[in-house]
């Protein structure tokens, strides 16, 4: 099947097709992503903790998400794509956030950028799309800001901050953002924010709407720090990695690996490999 665009993406919605999307950060996982049927890879910033090390996705760079946004273009050709923009690559002006999205585009080939923030970032949001780039908004629990919010914590649970949930989702809208991804919500607020705004609206922790998206790691249970509460873990590829690292230790340490069917074998008489041998002694 061809790459989707936009406008599938519309029809799913008024259709009531459920959109499966999952981040993947390098070759080979978008590869395996795509072969698997997804329908939009997130290059997420989650990168820097998942892949990077750190413990919080500030510090990446631009550099790291085109970098990575390369190698799942290369992995996932014929899959939708998106780039996620980090920290500092857009809260200083418009300006700044339309040149670094266009990077995005120009450099690793996604199909769209997303930023964080709704009301705070919808000229963001404008100026972007007015450059025909397509924006995808993201509220609620928004990582980058995650300090200035207390901490990775829902967000819309109780009538206060679901307002301000709902105003930031309606600016999004607004703003020109062709879809809105909402973050640790509790899904009736994220229910009536899909019904009522014309966009698809996707959860990661939001419950049902017009889409879902996990984080590879955390589905695949390869990420050991933690695993948030709405991560539902549908392997444990960490184990499997582990015992297969320690079995190969064992093999090494014990002379079983390599055996002999590992090997690459001398195709002339290994008699003048000995007179070749002593030509050197």
């Amino acid at each position: 099947m061809g790459k989707k665009t936009v406008l599938d993406f519309m029809r799913m919605k008024r259709e009531g097709e459920q959109v499966a999307w999952v981040t993947a950060y390098d070759y080979l996982m978008a590869s395996y992503a795509e072969q698997a049927g997804v329908d939009m890879i997130l290059v997420g910033d989650s990168m820097g903790m998942v892949i990077l090390g750190y413990d919080s996705t500030v510090p990446v760079t631009m550099e790291d998400c085109i970098s990575h946004c390369k190698a799942v273009r290369r992995g996932a050709p014929n899959t939708w794509i998106i780039g996620d923009m980090p920290f500092l690559s857009y809260q200083a002006s418009d300006e700044e956030a339309v040149r670094n999205a266009g990077r995005f585009l120009k450099e690793a080939q996604v199909d769209c950028i997303k930023l964080e923030g709704g009301r705070r970032v919808a000229s963001r949001i404008r100026a972007i799309t007015d450059a025909g780039i397509l924006v995808m908004g993201h509220i609620g629990l928004t990582p980058q800001s995650s300090s200035q919010l207390g901490g990775f914590r829902a967000r819309g649970r109780d009538i206060d901050s679901a307002r301000e949930v709902i105003k930031d989702a309606l600016a999004v809208q607004e703003a020109g953002a062709y879809a809105l991804l909402i973050e640790a919500v509790p899904p009736q607020v994220t229910q009536f924010i899909a019904q009522k705004l014309d966009i698809p609206v996707y959860s990661i922790g939001a419950g049902p709407c017009d889409g879902q998206l996990l984080i590879c790691a955390d589905m695949l249970g390869m990420y050991q720090a933690f695993t948030p509460k709405f991560a539902k873990k549908y392997a444990n590829v960490s184990s499997v990695i582990i015992n297969a690292f320690q079995q190969y230790i064992s093999e090494v340490k014990t002379g079983v690996f390599p055996s002999d069917e590992y090997l690459y074998h001398i195709k002339d008489n290994e008699e003048d490999f000995v007179k070749l041998f002593k030509e050197f002694s």
